[in-house]
């Protein structure tokens, strides 16, 4: 297989290394907030900022990759999050966040709960009114990107009904036909299901990210059973054991569609959205880590930039009139983007990861990165 000599090039790669941002605190601003991340610690300028526009700085000191999150009350609901933040790097989070009680967290290496402190927002006087046709604009972005979401979630369950039909029955061959298929609806919502953040490691955990002690379960657990050719000394789950991990996925798949069905967008998590979906591409897709047993990294591929420009879309109209050059931008690396993605096209799906030419690789790998630098702008832009 190619795959080992695909990912070492990939990685190694200046267009996978998290774009860097230029981010300064504006220390005369109460709502600019520095973070600086380490191995061990996670400094957060102030423990508080008023309600409204806040900007974290987020720079990564330590030798991990880390990641940087705002997290609600419970520390399980994720009100906005940066990734892939690689050392001596710097990401900036924007969030437009109501007053109440919140929580910072680093998360070094990627994994575990993280570094966490609380952190305040509190009221403010300052009212920004959007005119009344920005708010016609952010009104039916956030009522479009609500539909959206909620049908995806609609089909992701119907889908996986059939799935986990089929793969309790023993149907290996319809099962595996079905599965790259309902994962498209998961991963075009994937950063929406990652707010939630008890389901997400339920039902999306790779192997390779598990801490120790975590249960393994979700789609990747069932994924290695039906394509276990690349594991070493696999024994195959009973059919006791798949009704078991299989239920459990289609019972999380359940709660996840009632949790939707019950959220309101702002336009600030739509734009986080569709960023967050881009480094799912960049940290997952197009180094072929994913998929690692059924190789369909691709497909998934496809559904986080379906993802992205459908939140990108909904917000277009504001951007227009906000940021007319960074909206021209945008559209033209998304398109870049998809004519490479269409290149790898078979029938109704793609080629397998590990069909894919060092070349092919590197290219997507180029594209994405092209598309994350602006795309980092426009939640910033859009809330200006």
């Amino acid at each position: 297989m190619r795959f080992p000599l695909l990912l070492a090039l990939v990685v190694a790669a200046p267009a996978l290394a998290a774009c860097t941002e230029n981010t300064t605190a504006d220390k005369g601003d109460p709502r600019s907030i520095s973070v600086t991340s380490t191995e061990s610690g996670c400094e957060v300028s102030s423990v508080e900022a008023p309600a409204g526009t806040l900007k974290f700085d987020v720079s990564n000191d330590g030798s991990k990759v880390t990641e940087f999150y705002l997290l609600g009350e419970d520390g399980l609901r994720i009100v906005g999050e940066v990734e892939n933040i690689g050392p001596n790097l710097d990401r900036q989070l924007v969030v437009n966040a109501p007053a109440g009680s919140y929580l910072t967290a680093c998360k070094p290496g990627m994994k575990g709960e993280g570094i966490r402190a609380a952190f305040t927002v509190t009221a403010s006087d300052e009212k920004v009114a959007a005119t009344a046709d920005e708010q016609q604009l952010i009104d039916e972005a956030q009522a479009n990107y609500a539909s959206y979401i909620q049908d995806q979630s609609d089909q992701l369950l119907v889908k996986t009904q059939a799935f986990v039909g089929a793969y309790k029955a023993g149907d290996d061959r319809t099962a595996k036909s079905i599965y790259a298929a309902a994962r498209t609806h998961w991963e075009r919502i994937e950063t929406v299901a990652e707010s939630f953040g008890d389901l997400d490691p339920k039902m999306d955990a790779r192997e390779a990210d598990l801490v120790p002690g975590q249960r393994w379960t979700g789609w990747h657990r069932l994924e290695k059973d039906l394509w276990p050719a690349r594991a070493e000394k696999y024994d195959a789950l009973s059919m006791k054991q798949r009704a078991v991990y299989a239920d459990d996925l289609l019972a999380n798949t359940r709660t996840l569609d009632q949790r939707i069905g019950k959220l309101d967008f702002t336009v600030d998590q739509i734009t986080n959205g569709s960023r967050g979906l881009l480094e799912e591409v960049a940290t997952g897709k197009v180094t072929g880590e994913e998929e690692y047993w059924s190789r369909t990294d691709l497909w998934d591929f496809q559904a986080n930039v379906d993802g992205a420009r459908i939140g990108f879309e909904g917000v277009r109209p504001l951007l227009e009139q906000k940021d007319p050059e960074l909206a021209k931008t945008l559209d033209e690396r998304f398109s870049a983007l998809q004519k490479l993605l269409d290149a790898q096209r078979v029938g109704d799906g793609f080629r397998y990861y590990d069909e894919l030419s060092p070349e092919e690789i590197k290219a997507l790998a180029d594209a994405v990165n092209a598309l994350s630098e602006p795309l980092s702008r426009l939640t910033a832009a859009v809330l200006s």
